[in-house]
């Protein structure tokens, strides 16, 4: 029999060997098996056990090869083999190799790292409005206690507990959600079709917890200050240093209570500075709110860059991609020069004329851009060039190609889609302020534009604004849009769907009217900052 190898070093780290080597997937599902095992309270699994709970499209198709598996994570510490004596029936089978195997320490506690770090790199986040109302109603508790006479210090402790979790769950879960809404913007590693399907849903999200966070964050701030006044969150967080310092070791009674004061006085300093702006900085909530409002017209970007890729438009990243993809599907290296030249135009230097003849020459007997003028092949040129310098064709002169009808044609289009421009601007332009509302149905054309001017006003939208005026890039139009305090939404109808959304005040003014007179007070472009 053979012994059981040692342990590894904890400092050698030997557990996590299987995942840089081959077939490092493998290990992986038998690490897997073990710990599903676990759960259901099994100690020890045979080979035959751990090949028939693998996946049948991941399970290997002899069992040697998971003997082999098993054998090398025993040999890295993240298994133990101990001999299986329990079906020997003979002598042959006593002296053959059997073994059953169970977790080591060390394999459950890398497998336990490797599940963290699988559940962080895979989180998405959430802004949780529910913990907001939990961080109020936890500050309120801690009102409550601290205008007692002589506060219970159970109950502070319970209650500071209680909002350092939801708050550090609130702030982690929206560092994590602003992340992944970064990279959604950006479309990484996101499917199209997956993005245009929920982006509604995220969008109203993001407008719900902004809400909550405008309403609650500013109550959350004024139960800080209420707390801080008079040092009663300092006396509240003395008490719960006190009573958790009282659990301590009796080596480390004279240091616990004022560690554990300055680990209390960090999370509530950490509070302070998410919720409440001072000393010339913005609070984490205010920062967080800018860029959860930023975000927004940031998705209506991408949907307006996605619909004009489904519309025709040329893209540039798009064709390049699309090109790169050509270039690795292509055969061999003559069908990459090509796709080369055919692509971009560069052809080699070809200082004299080179006809149909030469060129089907060379496709027969192709010669290396390397070789040398002096090896190569000679070109055949007409004994006139030689002779005269010229290589022009004397023959009857062409006729110049009348393109008038190919103008007075573009001249139609180039009329048409003024027209309909036109025709858009006059639909979207309103008499005065109105609500988003009234805008009633929208062709693709006027939508379009309403979305692009929606896009620019909302782009220059800042924390306590409440109207904003902006000019369209090429200063034909301009929207102001004003915030209304009702709840109301809006539905704009058009023939691709319904688009819906917070109900504004809008008031749009064609600029190329000429019987428009601009007035000196009203600013070309740029937002407008009002106190609500």
């Amino acid at each position: 029999m053979t012994s059981q190898p040692v342990e590894p070093d904890r400092a050698g780290y030997a557990p996590f060997a299987h995942l840089t080597v081959p077939n490092s997937a493998l290990y992986r599902r038998v690490m897997g098996a073990f710990l599903a095992a676990k759960e259901r309270f099994a100690v020890h699994l045979r080979p035959e056990d751990v090949h028939a709970a693998l996946t049948p499209e991941h399970r290997p198709t002899d069992l040697d090869t998971v003997v082999k598996a098993l054998d090398s994570l025993v040999d890295w510490g993240n298994l133990r083999a101990d001999p299986d004596t329990s079906r020997v029936t003979a002598v042959e089978d006593f002296y053959r190799k059997r073994f059953i195997y169970q977790l080591t320490h060390a394999g459950e506690a890398a497998e336990q790292a490797l599940s963290a770090y699988d559940e962080a790199l895979g989180r998405r986040g959430a802004l949780q409005a529910v913990a907001l109302h939990d961080i109020v109603t936890q500050l309120r508790a801690l009102l409550v206690i601290a205008a007692e006479g002589e506060p219970d210090a159970a109950k502070a402790h319970l209650a500071l507990s209680a909002l350092a979790s939801r708050f550090e769950a609130l702030a982690e879960n929206a560092r994590a959600f602003m992340g992944s809404l970064q990279r959604t913007i950006d479309l990484h590693g996101v499917e199209v079709e997956v993005f245009l399907a929920y982006k509604d849903r995220l969008i109203q999200y993001l407008e719900r917890f902004i809400q909550d966070l405008i309403t609650l964050g500013g109550r959350i701030a004024l139960l800080i200050g209420e707390l801080e006044g008079r040092g009663r969150a300092d006396a509240l967080l003395r008490l719960a240093a006190v009573r958790e310092a009282a659990d301590a070791a009796p080596d480390e009674l004279e240091s616990a209570e004022a560690q554990a004061y300055a680990r209390w006085a960090g999370r509530w300093a950490g509070l302070s500075a998410w919720f409440v702006s001072a000393d010339g900085r913005e609070s984490q909530a205010r920062l967080l709110r800018g860029r959860a409002l930023g975000a927004i017209p940031q998705l209506l970007a991408v949907v307006r860059q996605l619909n004009e890729r489904r519309a025709g438009r040329s893209d540039r990243s798009a064709d390049f991609r699309t090109l790169a993809r050509w270039f690795a599907e292509a055969p061999d290296d003559e069908a990459r020069h090509r796709l080369w030249r055919a692509a971009f135009g560069l052809y080699p230097a070809r200082h004299l004329t080179i006809d149909a003849d030469t060129l089907t020459e060379r496709t027969a007997h192709p010669v290396m851009a390397s070789t040398p003028w002096a090896e190569a092949e000679p070109l055949r040129i007409s004994p006139q060039l030689r002779r005269t310098g010229s290589y022009e064709r004397r023959g009857k002169i062409r006729k110049v190609q009348d393109r008038s009808e190919d103008r007075r044609r573009l001249a139609e289009i180039a009329a048409r889609q003024a027209a309909e421009i036109t025709a858009a601007r006059t639909r979207l332009a309103t008499d005065g302020a109105t609500r988003l509302s009234a805008l009633g149905e929208l062709d693709p054309l006027a939508f379009g534009l309403f979305l692009r001017l929606l896009g620019d006003a909302l782009a220059t939208w800042r924390p306590d604004m409440t109207t904003t005026v902006v000019t369209s890039n090429d200063g034909s139009m301009e929207i102001r849009l004003t915030a209304l305090t009702d709840g109301t939404r809006a539905e704009i109808r058009t023939s691709g769907g319904v688009f819906r959304g917070p109900d504004h005040l809008v008031e749009i003014t064609d600029l190329t009217r000429s019987d428009r007179v601009r007035t000196h007070d009203t600013p070309a472009r740029g937002p407008v900052r009002e106190e609500p």
